[in-house]
């Protein structure tokens, strides 16, 4: 946002903002909002949630006790091209809030997870890739 200072460093306070901002935004996606709106009953709940696992991943806080994988798994109607818009959403509120060198850090987090994400779901890594075709076996 013009005229806003961004981050230098990341902490649990600036995650709680980007997941506040990130979140609002994507409430009001088109593409993601449906899909968020739907699995989400409780946005105050959800959004402590993520600031717990962010600072687990970022910061080694070790706050954060789920699985998003299986949380993911529960969720019928999410497809690679959600992963590609929720990425996009990120990129763009990460570098609004953060100078390049936090940024770069949360945005490849995001991207790895992403990834892992995906590849558990069976999902396409991108637009026109062929799926791996691995079956997911629920234990």
């Amino acid at each position: 946002m013009p005229g806003m200072e961004r981050h230098a460093s990341i902490d649990e306070r600036s995650l709680a903002t980007l997941i506040d901002r990130f979140y609002d935004k994507v409430r009001a996606d088109p593409a993601l909002g449906p899909v968020f709106n739907a699995a989400v009953h409780d946005w105050d709940d959800h959004k402590r949630i993520l600031v717990s696992f962010w600072s687990s991943v970022t910061l080694g806080t070790q706050t954060y006790r789920g699985s998003p994988m299986s949380v993911h798994r529960q969720q019928a109607g999410i497809r690679g091209e959600h992963f590609e818009r929720w990425l996009e959403l990120w990129r763009e509120t990460v570098r609004e809030l953060f100078e390049d060198v936090p940024a770069a850090r949360i945005i490849g987090n995001a991207e790895r997870i992403g990834s892992s994400l995906r590849m558990g779901l069976g999902l396409q890594e991108r637009r026109g890739a062929k799926p791996l075709g691995i079956p997911i076996v629920n234990q």
